[in-house]
């Protein structure tokens, strides 16, 4: 039986915001398939099929990527740098989706290559909604193209 292939990707090192996250999308009737990596490092690994996704064709049909800034091994500037230029990666959306509010971090993201700057509210019900409209927006009405 063939692995079903993710449309959302979400790179995040903080587990709890990663489960917390899973259950807004769920709730907001975001049903789509959502791969979870930890660092940067395994972002990459699993976007060109590396390492520990060797030999696992990554069949293009993330919808969306949904990055955090700050991680170990390999930050999210450095994800959103080398997937931006990788021309396989041309149309993929990617959504910064950070606790930074910094002023310098989203003028770099952005010039960088991100489609959108979203700071994390503390509030879980407000995280909730920031993630599940941008999720809605990325994945229900947003036209990728898939490669």
């Amino acid at each position: 039986m063939p692995e079903i292939q993710p449309e959302i990707l979400m790179v995040e090192d903080n587990p709890n915001d990663a489960e917390l996250s899973l259950l807004a999308l769920k709730k907001a009737g975001i049903n789509n398939v959502v791969k979870i990596v930890k660092d940067g490092a395994e972002a990459l690994e699993f976007l060109f099929s590396e390492g520990k996704y060797a030999g696992k064709q990554l069949q293009l049909q993330l919808k969306v990527v949904f990055l955090d800034l700050k991680m170990p091994k390999i930050s999210g500037f450095q994800v959103l740098e080398r997937v931006r230029t990788s021309s396989q990666f041309d149309s993929l959306p990617v959504v910064i989706l950070s606790s930074s509010n910094v002023e310098s971090d989203i003028v770099k993201a952005y010039k960088l290559g991100a489609n959108s700057f979203i700071v994390k509210p503390i509030d879980y019900s407000k995280h909730a909604a920031a993630l599940s409209g941008a999720a809605h927006y990325w994945v229900k009405i947003n036209q990728t193209l898939l490669s």
